[in-house]
């Protein structure tokens, strides 16, 4: 393993930049990032409601008004998720690396292994990469792939209890209700994701701006001009 004995600045120093991200993906991903935000407040405020003010109740429709901006950032995250998936086939590879694990890859698992010794302090350097490293593949599959399609399916079936039944949402989401026990489960379940996508993205903030400031390569600068470039 000679190439790991090799520092990040050594192998900076001879790397040009690349162009990974392409722009309908930063585009997504700050879209994407900001419903979460807004999914996350009016989610939580959906589940813990304010008190009903004072006045008429034809003048006061605060939590009417939550609920519709929930519905409709919902939309634009699952709009939003589809075109992903579709720039997934067009893109170039690295717009693909969000859908898949390359677990039959060796080399992937290697890079793992290196990438999980530099977080347990056994490697100085963090390991240079173009695309996400695979240790933030991972993490990116699980929470933006996975977790994404669990809130889309258990909020389109929450919200198939709204538009009734025969419903567009109840004949396509529907029958999530009774899998998941119940409206109550499935309310619980769908609250423990939003808790996972914040939880994931206090530290996925944390981590981009360690890795800009630490590490041999861009982190933050290439999910705004999609440019991976490499310290000397």
């Amino acid at each position: 393993m000679q190439g790991s004995a090799i520092s990040s600045a050594e192998q900076g120093r001879h790397r040009e930049p690349v162009y990974v991200f392409e722009l309908p993906v930063r585009v997504w991903h700050w879209v994407h990032a900001l419903s979460i935000a807004v999914l996350a407040v009016t989610g939580y405020l959906i589940a813990n409601p304010l008190s009903s003010p004072a006045g008429e109740a034809s003048e006061n429709f605060l939590m009417g008004n939550m609920r519709l901006v929930h519905f409709i950032a919902g939309y634009v995250f699952t709009i939003g998720f589809l075109v992903r998936i579709y720039w997934a086939i067009v893109g170039n590879k690295y717009a693909r690396e969000l859908f898949y694990l390359p677990v039959w890859s060796g080399k992937w698992w290697g890079e793992l292994i290196e990438e999980v010794k530099y977080y347990l302090f056994l490697r100085r350097e963090a390991p240079l990469t173009e695309g996400h490293n695979p240790l933030a593949q991972t993490a990116m599959w699980l929470l933006n792939t996975v977790l994404a399609l669990f809130m889309i399916g258990t909020g389109f079936a929450l919200y198939s209890e709204n538009l009734g039944l025969g419903s567009w949402a109840d004949r396509w989401f529907g029958w999530i209700v009774p899998a998941m026990g119940g409206s109550q489960n499935l309310r619980m379940w769908h609250d423990f994701g939003m808790w996972l996508f914040i939880m994931f993205a206090i530290i996925h903030i944390y981590m981009a701006f360690r890795a800009e400031a630490m590490g041999g390569q861009s982190s933050l600068r290439t999910m705004v001009d999609g440019w991976r470039r490499y310290k000397d």
